[in-house]
């Protein structure tokens, strides 16, 4: 039987190098694979561009990965939120390049990767700094301007089961951006909060099937973590 499992972290993230495009699951901390990301901090590897939704919140996460100077671009739709102060620091410092994609257009052009979809036209950034130097063109006289599928060489994703095929299945809003980016990457890394028995998972959950799956480490600490702080919620 296929077992994608693998032992720890760091063999999930194995084969990650310098100047790699690497997809971060989450909506602020919600859904963000922060075993993973503790691992390819520790990894070493530099030079990265990271596609995520935020751009990290005080020191830990994605901002404690760009205080370690790893990062070397980031694509995001909201890089300044509520505590990014170690983006804030590194961008007017001229140490991190940003390219801003709005929310929509963001899981659009991840959706596009994975589907095969090399480009879609969308209206949103029409006459705003953010089509300059994109093509555009007119459909029933409106303006829409080309946006290109978003690859990645590796996807960092966080799961709340799988089993060990890699089937998943998230956790209410815990899906966000992970099930688009695990589809979208060469390589997909899954952090689970819980192994089952292949067959367990009802297949009308599972929302990231096994296929787009390379490697699982299972990280059963976040499951309490994620518990906790729906209870406190």
């Amino acid at each position: 039987m296929i077992n994608k499992e693998v032992r720890d972290i760091a063999d999930a993230l194995s084969g990650i190098e310098d100047g790699q495009v690497v997809m971060v699951g989450g909506f602020g901390s919600v859904g963000q694979p922060d075993a993973l990301i503790e691992g390819l901090i520790e990894r070493g590897a530099r030079d990265l561009t990271i596609v995520a939704n935020n751009a990290g919140a005080g020191r830990i996460g994605l901002a404690k990965l760009m205080e370690a100077g790893r990062v070397r671009k980031i694509i995001c739709s909201f890089p300044r939120s509520a505590g990014s102060v170690v983006f804030e620091e590194l961008f007017r410092a001229g140490k991190l390049e940003l390219e801003i994609v709005p929310q929509g257009t963001l899981a659009e052009r991840i959706r596009a990767a994975g589907a095969g979809i090399p480009g879609f036209y969308t209206a949103t950034t029409v006459g705003t700094l953010l089509a300059r130097g994109k093509e555009s063109r007119v459909f029933d006289g409106r303006t829409y301007v080309l946006e290109q599928a978003l690859h990645a060489d590796v996807a960092l994703v966080e799961a709340w089961r799988t089993d060990r095929m890699g089937n998943c299945i998230y956790r209410e809003s815990g899906r966000n951006f992970n099930a688009v980016m695990a589809m979208a990457a060469r390589t997909t890394v899954v952090q689970s909060c819980g192994m089952v028995a292949a067959g367990v998972l009802d297949s009308e959950a599972i929302v990231t099937p096994g296929i787009f799956v390379d490697r699982i480490v299972v990280v059963p600490e976040t499951a309490n973590a994620r518990i906790a702080e729906a209870g406190a919620a």
